[in-house]
């Protein structure tokens, strides 16, 4: 919800002249449309639902007019029709916002069950594989992660992992790598504290691998909220630029993760993570926070030629 000063309403005014968030809006819309093109250009039947799809959404956006302090407005979507396909730039921003609105409002109850346990951040990585050995090379981080948590050395109460995939500098390989938000017991950090050097030596034997793999892991500090980790935890499973810069690599991507799960849970967590999954997935109201006075509504179009959303 953003706030601007709007003494009246002009008839072309540009979303993005209106909210701080109408440049986002359009960049995600824009990208869209080149997602939309790839999969046109592949002449597959299954892509090109896609592009119908992926072409259509979010044309037209509805926000509440919202009387804000000081004097000003604010926008807050009301309606919109989203595509929801994965790789759609627009849907995956959105989905983004929904779970981290989900997330950080279960975080105080973790927290509050949990008080006393630490947070950890860790990154786990593999070498760089060819973009049609993707789905492969998952598999085997995945079966590597579980013969992780089944390690006793593996002694965090919950565990939060999500699979990010970025485009290797050759234009053609792919890199994917876990990030892990996890809950430390108190005890962690005076009996059982593992080392940096250590967890590269214990992620290449789970990774049944003859070279030491990158491996990043630092602690949350106690008087900072874990909270400052999750847009990291639940950002784009693959960055917006890596989508729209080369189609066929983007065509092969989406053939590589389709049915493919990008974040999950493990431990305790599971059972709150469960508990958001359960929920409807709206993509409107990724923001639950409400305003009493509605005033009006105004609505935006999206314009392609001009690469924005005009009202």
């Amino acid at each position: 919800m953003d706030s601007f000063q709007l003494p009246i309403i002009k008839k072309r005014l540009k979303l993005s002249d209106a909210s701080v968030a109408g440049k986002i809006w359009d960049k995600h819309r824009a990208n869209a449309q080149k997602i939309a093109e790839h999969y046109a250009d592949a002449k597959e039947e299954g892509f090109a639902r896609y592009a119908w799809r992926v072409k259509n959404c979010s044309k037209w956006l509805e926000f509440d007019l919202l009387n804000g302090e000081e004097d000003t407005l604010q926008l807050k979507l009301k309606d919109t029709r989203f595509c929801r396909v994965r790789h759609c730039p627009v849907c995956q921003w959105r989905r983004s916002l929904m779970w981290k609105a989900k997330t950080c409002k279960i975080l105080p109850q973790i927290i509050n069950d949990y008080p006393k346990h630490r947070w950890l951040f860790m990154t786990l990585t593999v070498k760089n594989c060819h973009i049609e050995e993707l789905r492969l090379t998952l598999n085997q981080i995945n079966k590597s992660f579980k013969r992780l948590t089944e390690l006793k050395m593996w002694r965090f109460k919950g565990w939060v992992k999500s699979v990010e995939v970025t485009k290797g500098r050759d234009g053609v390989s792919a890199h994917p790598h876990l990030h892990i938000l996890a809950m430390a017991p108190p005890s962690y950090f005076s009996h059982g504290y593992i080392s940096q050097a250590k967890w590269v030596d214990i992620w290449q034997q789970c990774l049944k691998v003859n070279y030491q793999p990158v491996v990043h892991v630092s602690a949350i500090a106690k008087h900072q909220d874990p909270e400052i980790i999750i847009p990291e935890i639940l950002k784009y499973q693959v960055k917006e630029s890596d989508l729209v810069a080369d189609a066929e690599w983007f065509l092969e991507l989406t053939r590589q993760l389709h049915k493919t799960r990008g974040i999950s849970a493990g431990g305790v967590l599971k059972e709150y993570m469960r508990n958001l999954e359960e929920k409807s997935e709206d993509l409107v109201n990724e923001n639950k926070q409400t305003q009493a006075d509605e005033e009006a509504s105004l609505c935006f179009t999206w314009q392609a030629t001009l690469g924005k959303y005009i009202k």
